[in-house]
């Protein structure tokens, strides 16, 4: 069931064929229905849903008057009582695409989402049909339908929280499947140790991890995975261990490469973390994480001109965030050393206006 879903209501006549029949009718009904009209544009839809039951007393063969019937009923979000009026207009003219695509909403808001469903498909409604593929189990044809209508409203939160909910059931349920069919795999090892990674169980991750490369031990992203189970643990000696094997594996990874080289610099290996993290920029530019960890490896190899180029880099592509924070906070530093006490100043007062930024928002 939907339990919480914004119906947008859309101006969905076609008004040339509805302006026709308008002219047909006879004075009584079609002053109601310029009335229904006005109410509506007004948004006195209570006003309005009166004038148009009128109409379809009066002419109760012109679809129309009940497509308006029904989308006055779902403004005031009564959506039980729209269904039977959109019913009845597409037993008058099975083609109004306005009467299926309102019938396919207020099917779906009550939850009748596999009666919705042939609505919503017949006028390609891609949004609504993909939250009703979700409700009904239809997971993959549910992804292909949020997809398409995402990329035509890209910011709608609604879209983007039903595309993540079906994505995330597809994926369990493929791993289902998976450690049902094949419970002693490499990958069934690796799913679960994905599983205790997110729970924050690392004895768990790391036992799966080391069972999953027992058996395939050149699988790509297992070293990089079991790496990370290290770093997040501290053990950066058996981190790099395995980001070096990773690195081996894939040496076009350039997370593979980054995740080496901080492993290296937070065991005080500034330039050999420095060699990594230069060739990670090489192999995917850009990136602040790897820029803000490069300007600290420089700096501690007493490079100033490629730290301070790094942190800059760094600061031209992400404003605000503790990785700007701390960018701030190094070149503070950094040109302290060298005397530049305006620099070094304006620096800091950048990094205390993101730390308390950062407080505030914590603190809503």
């Amino acid at each position: 069931m939907i339990r919480t879903m914004t119906i947008r209501i859309m101006t969905i006549r076609t008004i040339l064929m509805f302006w026709l029949a308008w002219q047909t009718m006879s004075p009584e009904p079609a002053r109601h229905w310029e009335a229904g009209r006005r109410a509506e544009s007004e948004k006195h839809f209570d006003i309005a849903a009166s004038e148009y039951r009128k109409v379809t007393q009066l002419e109760p063969n012109f679809a129309a008057g009940f497509v308006s019937l029904g989308q006055t009923l779902m403004e005031q979000r009564d959506y039980a009582a729209a269904v039977a009026p959109l019913k009845h207009a597409l037993e008058l003219d099975s083609t109004l695409a306005p009467a299926h695509q309102l019938l396919g909403y207020a099917l779906l808001a009550q939850g009748y989402a596999a009666e919705a469903i042939p609505h919503l498909d017949r006028v390609h409604e891609q949004g609504a049909l993909g939250i009703a593929q979700l409700e009904t189990g239809q997971l993959a044809e549910s992804i292909t339908n949020l997809q398409a209508a995402l990329q035509k409203r890209p910011n709608d939160a609604d879209l983007l929280y039903h595309l993540g909910r079906a994505s995330g059931l597809l994926s369990k349920q493929s791993i289902d499947m998976l450690l049902a069919a094949y419970p002693q795999s490499a990958r069934a090892y690796q799913a679960l140790a994905e599983n205790y990674f997110v729970l924050r169980q690392m004895p768990d991750a790391e036992k799966h991890y080391q069972q999953a490369l027992q058996l395939r031990p050149d699988t790509p992203n297992l070293h990089l995975e079991l790496g990370q189970v290290y770093a997040m643990t501290s053990r950066w000696p058996q981190a790099e261990e395995q980001f070096r094997a990773e690195v081996k594996l894939q040496p076009g990874n350039a997370e593979a490469a980054y995740r080496l080289g901080e492993a290296l610099l937070q065991q005080g290996k500034s330039r050999e973390s420095r060699k990594e993290l230069e060739r990670a920029d090489r192999l995917q530019p850009q990136m602040p994480e790897t820029l803000y960890a490069l300007g600290k490896a420089a700096a501690l190899d007493g490079d100033a001109s490629a730290s301070e180029k790094a942190w800059i880099s760094l600061l031209n592509i992400e404003k605000e965030g503790p990785l700007a924070a701390q960018a701030h906070f190094g070149l503070a530093g950094l040109y302290r050393k060298q005397g530049k006490t305006a620099e070094a100043e304006q620096q800091m007062q950048e990094f205390q206006k993101l730390q308390a930024a950062s407080k505030h928002s914590k603190g809503q």
